[in-house]
């Protein structure tokens, strides 16, 4: 049986993993995934792409981001040097809980990882300098179905701290929920 902890988040779906580790006089190591033993914990996905992100500077803001459908992806998100702080935002237009988000601190010191299923919107800010951050997806990258939405959108209303980010031009200028064409439901996405 796999080495995990589970914890179930406020938004459906939305897990908190944190695998086992073993510490000795040299650091730690562990199985951080393990497809047979995701599976047997009813984390069905096959993921088909790691993809990781290097920030440079504490205070980088990515997101909100998704793609939509026929493609959508679930990702499973970890970092693997500094920390930071991860939002998911729930985007299913029928789901109950449609508009609402939560946020949990992730960093190479604690291990955690997020599961996000597709349907949910994912963005982070990185609490230290020199922070790398690891996704596994469980669909291909595709350029025509990547979406962004705005970060500070008053409808989505999440609450960052602080507002002086480090971004990309496509997050700046990004729109908001109400003018996007994300197109995911309850019953295609979960």
């Amino acid at each position: 049986m796999a080495n995990l902890k589970i914890t179930e988040l406020e938004l459906p779906g939305v897990k908190i993993i944190e695998p086992v580790v073993f510490i000795d006089n040299r650091g730690h190591s562990g199985e951080m995934y393990s497809a047979r033993d995701y599976k047997n914990i009813g984390i069905p996905y096959d993921f088909v792409l790691d993809y990781q992100a290097y920030n440079a500077k504490k205070g980088t803001l990515r997101g909100i981001h998704f793609q939509n459908n026929p493609h959508p992806q679930t990702k499973l998100v970890r970092v693997l040097h500094g920390s930071i702080l991860d939002f998911v935002v729930d985007l299913r237009k029928n789901s109950p809980t449609y508009k609402q988000w939560l946020s949990h601190e992730l960093s190479a010191e604690n291990n955690k990882q997020i599961l996000i299923p597709n349907g949910f919107g994912h963005a982070f800010i990185t609490l230290e300098n020199d922070t790398s951050v690891l996704y596994k997806f469980d669909d291909y990258y595709d350029g025509g179905l990547v979406r962004t939405i705005r970060w500070d959108d008053p409808e989505i209303a999440i609450d960052w701290g602080e507002k002086d980010f480090i971004m990309s031009e496509g997050d700046r200028k990004a729109v908001c929920l109400n003018d996007s064409d994300v197109n995911f439901t309850v019953e295609e996405n979960g």
